[in-house]
């Protein structure tokens, strides 16, 4: 509660700053890093992240070997899913839309409603969902062992320990915290070429730290707080009210997810109900659904059409070129 508390202050004194600050000075609080981090407890080794790519995209880590963690998390997609909800092992539509992988290392909390606190702990959750890959962990043990490379590429990477649900998950999580978005026109623009973007897009620039208040929850290099507000979106689903019971603004609320390579992800939302980005601040400007658990940053928006046509153009900006994935050839 003191931290979202603070974070609403801290977001109404931006709010309060004068629009020049939306310029040139804000650029830099937009920079890439220069390195990707990873916890000391799980530390990146080449061949830890080869296996956990290797183990994203083999079909059987599901229980029906009808799907890999690509299904739902697909790279050519901004590592989402082109449809409003992803489909799981039993052919059955999800309830919510598949949040990105992209800069996974960069996370501090996991699923739309922070349920899991890391990589790893979130990689456990789908792989044994029955609704989505539909496999015990201890099934995934022994199917794993049962294949004698994989046997033995466990027993390398993992000395001493071999094949179990935590080395499974460590080097799933490593691969994905390898996965960055890719440089963009809006990272060649802060890094000083001013021909990198439209004109049109640093208009956008300046409506998003400016009068669109969209930099009050997208902020820093990965354009989010890693927090949870509720935006009006839906009567149905709680949200990170079924995990924070004490918190009033949790009801309905999820977090806040990153728009880089944004061009590349819709459908948007946690349901995946807004195909266009233009549907996507249409709702903003409108201000959701009124009720008290909306966030205190939530109302109606004032932007004209030009407005929305600079930000739609500053939001495609954050997309770099598509990345090319090979895919790993499997053991046998």
């Amino acid at each position: 509660m003191h931290l979202r508390k603070a974070i609403v202050a801290l977001a109404v004194a931006v709010l309060a700053a004068p629009a020049a600050l939306a310029s040139a000075d804000l650029k830099k609080d937009f920079s890439r890093p220069k390195e990707v981090p990873f916890p000391a407890e799980n530390p990146y080794t080449p061949e830890k992240a080869a296996l956990g790519k290797a183990l994203y995209f083999d079909p059987r880590l599901s229980g029906p070997q009808n799907m890999n963690c690509a299904s739902c998390h697909n790279p050519s997609f901004g590592w989402e899913v082109p449809v409003k909800t992803p489909v799981g092992a039993q052919n059955v539509a999800l309830a919510r839309q598949a949040p990105t992988v992209l800069n996974t290392a960069w996370r501090h909390v996991f699923f739309w409603d922070g349920r899991a606190a890391t990589a790893e702990e979130q990689a456990k959750g789908p792989i044994e969902a029955p609704a989505e890959m539909d496999l015990p962990l201890p099934d995934a043990v022994a199917r794993l062992e049962a294949i004698p490379a994989y046997d033995e590429w466990f027993e390398k990477v993992f000395p001493g320990e071999g094949v179990t649900p935590d080395t499974i998950v460590a080097a799933i999580a490593t691969f994905e915290r390898t996965v960055v978005a890719s440089y963009a026109p809006f990272d060649a623009w802060v890094d000083g070429d001013e021909k990198a973007i439209s004109d049109s897009a640093k208009r956008g620039f300046e409506v998003f730290t400016g009068k669109g208040k969209c930099a009050t929850c997208h902020v820093g290099w990965d354009f989010t707080d890693n927090l949870f507000h509720d935006i009006g979106t839906t009567k149905y689903d709680a949200g990170r009210g079924r995990i924070d019971f004490d918190d009033p603004h949790a009801l309905y609320a999820f977090k806040t997810p990153s728009l880089r390579d944004t061009g590349q992800r819709a459908p948007y939302m946690h349901s995946g109900e807004f195909p266009t980005l233009r549907s996507v601040i249409e709702h903003y400007v409108e201000g959701g659904f009124d009720r008290p658990s909306r966030s205190p940053l939530m109302g109606p928006v004032d932007l004209s059409a030009q407005d929305i046509d600079d930000l739609i153009e500053f939001l495609n900006a954050l997309t770099g070129a598509k990345q090319v994935v090979t895919l790993p050839v499997l053991p046998n």
